[in-house]
């Protein structure tokens, strides 16, 4: 139970609880593919592969049969639960009932934690094969290295590039997600040219979400690497990404007997996240400055 709920009593003369500040709920969930009827503990994309046209060199010969490649990528579903009490007592000294705030405070914390399962399976270790067993390391190839230097153009040039070079569709959505210091750094990147420029200062000021065609996502979640070094960025096409949901957020507000009658404020899901296919997956190291 919250012992620090004593803070928004009467005496406070406040008529509202004050949310602190966080990020509300998830910034990336309508990022990535989603299945949301999954059942069981594992999730399983389904993947066709790139095949060649073969030419007909006689009349009348033998149809040529294709192998369509197929193969699949596992994301393992992980339970995600959250609660806390709301004291009878608590409730008659206060001026609101605080059971939806507690109630939206917990909805955005389930958010960061879906936040949190695509983040680690951008550059995590991925599970192919028919039951999902066999491990699939992020390649090399796929890394803008750090070059001593954070987010610059030049970077999202080359993780454009790397998309187009894996003839990823042009069509396809594409995002990167980033913390809020490498979008700042690129104001003085000195690539950055006239004709850039504006565009730069307007997404740094958050006029538009978009630049060199990928949309912005900014995020405080992402990791330092265990170097200390750098902080990666991920740029990627929607397709790339995959999250399972046999649970999405189910939320319970029921009186707990075992808990003098206290207000119990419960929410829960069942999740998991995968990379669905390299070639639309970049990671861009970028010096950490925070």
């Amino acid at each position: 139970m919250s012992i620090e709920i004593t803070v928004a009593f009467v005496k406070q003369y406040t008529d509202n609880v004050i949310m602190l500040s966080q990020q509300k709920g998830s910034v990336l969930e309508g990022t990535v593919q989603i299945d949301t009827n999954v059942q069981g503990k594992y999730k399983f994309f389904e993947r066709i592969g790139a095949t060649s046209a073969v030419k007909k060199t006689n009349r009348h010969g033998d149809t040529p049969l294709v192998n369509t490649p197929h193969s699949r990528r596992r994301a393992t579903l992980v339970p995600y639960e959250w609660a806390d009490l709301v004291d009878e007592v608590d409730q008659h000294r206060m001026l609101i009932n605080p059971e939806s705030k507690y109630a939206m405070n917990a909805a955005w914390a389930m958010g960061r934690a879906k936040d949190d399962e695509i983040i680690a399976a951008f550059a995590g270790t991925s599970y192919a094969g028919e039951d999902g067993a066999t491990s699939v390391v992020f390649p090399d190839a796929n890394v803008v290295a750090a070059g001593a230097v954070s987010l610059t153009v030049g970077k999202l040039r080359a993780a454009k590039l790397l998309l187009e070079k894996g003839d990823v569709d042009k069509d396809e959505p594409r995002y990167i997600v980033t913390s809020p210091s490498a979008v700042d750094n690129l104001l003085s990147d000195s690539t950055v040219t006239s004709a850039d420029y504006n565009t730069v200062k307007a997404l740094v000021q958050g006029e538009i979400d978009t630049f060199v065609g990928f949309q912005f996502k900014k995020s405080n979640r992402l990791p330092i690497a265990s170097n200390g070094t750098y902080r990666a960025a991920y740029a990627w096409a929607k397709g790339g990404m995959g999250l399972g949901v046999a649970q999405d957020v189910k939320t319970r507000i029921t009186e707990r007997a075992d808990k003098s009658y206290s207000i119990q404020v419960y929410l829960s899901m069942d999740i998991g996240a995968t990379r669905v296919e390299e070639a639309k997956v970049v990671e861009i190291e970028c010096l950490a400055a925070d």
